[in-house]
């Protein structure tokens, strides 16, 4: 990795993902995660303190060493069991039926393969189990889906392989999952890179 992806990329998205218009959707996203939990893209940590009683163990992964850094100094304070690790979502390295819930938020759109990661998160649930997500990805509009796609390619040289033009709902779905609940639309920004999709998923 060079100096951009090691000192200048994880700092960056430490401060984007901070934003406070972004919290009420990881409330949301946590929210009700309860049991054996998995975290993908932990990042640095920025969802642990929403987490509640319903928690009984937390693992959370991230490919980024810098960023499992942070996010194991927010571990640290946490009230419940949390194990951080730098680790890929596409080969998880966990046995089959170890999690309850698993929870994703702005990760998909980032991943080298998102259906080899969503069949390393069947794998991985319980019978029964949850997948928790608020994700960004491609907009109804076509106009603004035309400029996602314009975009995507630099983007994702800049923003760590983010990809603004991912079909989150229908990787869902074609990856064997039930959405059950699931809230579109726009935050304020530019439109092509705020459109969000937020909800829940069983197997």
């Amino acid at each position: 990795m060079g100096i951009y992806d090691t000192f200048i990329l994880p700092r960056l998205t430490h401060l984007a993902m901070g934003h406070r218009m972004l919290t009420p959707l990881r409330e949301r996203a946590v929210a009700g995660a309860a049991g054996e939990v998995l975290e993908l893209g932990v990042g640095s940590g920025l969802n642990l303190p929403y987490y509640d009683a319903g928690v009984l163990r937390l693992v959370g992964i991230d490919t980024s060493a810098p960023l499992v850094e942070m996010a194991l100094r927010r571990a640290s304070a946490l009230r419940y069991p949390a194990n951080i690790l730098q680790a890929s979502a596409e080969d998880l390295p966990f046995a089959d039926r170890s999690f309850d819930t698993v929870v994703v938020t702005w990760t998909l759109c980032s991943v080298g393969d998102v259906r080899k990661v969503l069949r390393e998160v069947k794998r991985v649930l319980r019978p029964g189990g949850r997948l928790h997500f608020a994700e960004h990805g491609q907009a109804p509009d076509r106009n603004i889906r035309i400029w996602q796609e314009r975009i995507t390619p630099l983007w994702r040289l800049c923003a760590g392989n983010c990809h603004l033009d991912r079909p989150t709902a229908t990787l869902l779905t074609e990856g064997g999952f039930h959405v059950e609940n699931l809230s579109t639309g726009y935050l304020p920004g530019p439109k092509p890179l705020t459109f969000m999709y937020e909800g829940r998923a069983r197997l």
